[in-house]
Order: C-alpha cells, then sequence, then structure tokens
C-alpha cells in the first residue's frame, strides 16, 4: 500500500507545482494597479552582470498608479531606466535622480482581452503539466501491478483517486484563473 501511497503524494506535489507555476505567472501579468510582480522579470546590466532589480534597487507603490524605484547606486540609474524600457512592459519611467518613477498607464479594454487571452494560455498549460502528472502516475500504478507488487484491486481503486485528484487540481486552475480574469477585466 506504501507505493501506492507514495505515487499519489508524488501526484498531488505535481498538482500543487503546476498551480503555483501558474500563480507566479499571472502574477506578472499587468492589471490597471501597481503591482511590482510585474518588474519580477527584468534584469539590469549591472557591472556585466544581469541583476535582478530588487537588488539594485528599493520598490514601492506608494499610489495605485505608480511604481517608485530608489536606486541604491546612482551610477546604475541609468542602467535600470534602459532596462525597464527594454523589458517590453510598456512602461515609460521618468528619472528624477536616483529615483525613476513609473506611472502605470490605464489598460484599453483591447490590452485587456489581449491579457485574458494570455491568461488562458497560462492556465491551459497548467492543466497540461496536471495531465501529463495523471498520465505518470497511472503508468506508475500500471508497473506495480505489472511487477507484482501492489494487487490489481488497490490499483484500481488508486487510479480512481488519481483521476479525483486531477479534478481538484483542474478545478483550482480555473479558480485561479478566473479570479486573475475578474482583476484584469476591472475598470
Amino acid at each position: 500500500m506504501s507505493m501506492i501511497d507514495d505515487v499519489l503524494s508524488d501526484l498531488q506535489t505535481s498538482i500543487r507545482k503546476a498551480q503555483d507555476a501558474l500563480r507566479r505567472e499571472l502574477a506578472k501579468l499587468r492589471t490597471g494597479r501597481a503591482n511590482l510582480a510585474v518588474l519580477d522579470g527584468v534584469r539590469v546590466d549591472y557591472y556585466g552582470t544581469p541583476t535582478p532589480l530588487n537588488q539594485l534597487a528599493s520598490l514601492s507603490t506608494p499610489e495605485p498608479r505608480l511604481i517608485l524605484i530608489k536606486v541604491w547606486d546612482k551610477g546604475a540609474v541609468k542602467a535600470v531606466d534602459s532596462a525597464i524600457r527594454s523589458a517590453g512592459l510598456g512602461f515609460n519611467p521618468a528619472t528624477e535622480g536616483e529615483i525613476i518613477r513609473i506611472p502605470i498607464p490605464p489598460l484599453t479594454e483591447e490590452r485587456r482581452r489581449d491579457l485574458v487571452k494570455v491568461a488562458k494560455k497560462a492556465a491551459e498549460e497548467a492543466k497540461v503539466a496536471i495531465r501529463a502528472a495523471r498520465r505518470d502516475a497511472n503508468e506508475l500504478l500500471d508497473q506495480l501491478v505489472a511487477d507484482g507488487e501492489a494487487p490489481e484491486d488497490d490499483v484500481t481503486r488508486a487510479e480512481k483517486k488519481v483521476q479525483e485528484r486531477i479534478d481538484e487540481g483542474v478545478k483550482g486552475v480555473d479558480d485561479i484563473l478566473a479570479a486573475k480574469e475578474k482583476d484584469i477585466l476591472e475598470v
């Protein structure tokens, strides 16, 4: 019975990882409000080394539509500014000394629809990962029967549990997507 429990535990871990990856991916999508997660992927060329922005400056959102960046090294201000501009986020930073202000423009209806499509694509990738985990779990269970390590009845019951957990995982992905979709479409 222990081998079957291991398979189910691994499956649950894979589902959780797929959902967490989806949450991280959706956090990067820009909504109409200032969100520091959109800058997570920005790397600044700091003395020849691509460095994460949050290691070179303090980031804050003093207003709902403004991101404030206080660069610690005055010599890196231009590099930070150009890294933000070249990141393809659609931001137009304004530099004042060692402070960079990024006003967050309101999203157009068309841009909101595009972001929803991107979110749905990320959710579909998470579902594919969950289905792949189901396939792997079922193959492991079939292997247990073939090797004579578990009775067929126990494996059949375990396969039903696998499907239940997959259904729960896919429903979780749908819930995450619905919340993000609501967030994006909210004006």
